[in-house]
């Protein structure tokens, strides 16, 4: 238990350092606006991943379940943070138009960033409601 405690942990702050990067080069993406908001999915997601490996140990679910809670959440993370910054360097607005502004990428990279950020809308769904199930009570599921 404290080993995926230290592994989400890890990964928080890998994440948060990710996103103070892309703070960093935001203007040099294509559009700035988007690359915003990944430095903001960065910086939000790494502290997410540190809020649940604080939560951790406090999971009743089976073997079988915490895996796939953890490889939702680290999943859906990671990849909201890569399809935000590929998102702003493609310039692409199907699924972010508030942030696209005047912005349009290429019908592929519209396609790449719709899977993607779906992808990213199950694996997070799939996750947080694992998570949620896992905190239901006390004690641990063996």
């Amino acid at each position: 238990m404290k080993e995926k405690s230290q592994r989400l942990s890890w990964h928080g702050m890998l994440l948060f350092l990710l996103g103070l990067v892309t703070g960093l080069v935001m203007q040099l993406f294509s559009n700035p606006r988007m690359g915003l908001a990944a430095h903001l999915e960065g910086l939000m997601n790494g502290i997410f991943l540190l809020a649940l490996a604080a939560n951790w140990s406090r999971l009743r679910l089976s073997a079988g379940a915490e895996k796939w809670a953890l490889g939702a959440v680290l999943y859906g993370t990671y990849a909201n943070w890569f399809f935000t910054s590929l998102a702003a360097a493609f310039g692409t607005a199907a699924m972010a138009p508030l942030a696209a502004g005047a912005h349009r990428g290429q019908p592929w990279q519209e396609l790449v960033i719709s899977v993607g950020f779906a992808s990213v809308g199950v694996t997070m769904l799939l996750g947080v409601s694992l998570f949620l199930w896992g905190l239901r009570g006390p004690g641990k599921t063996e």
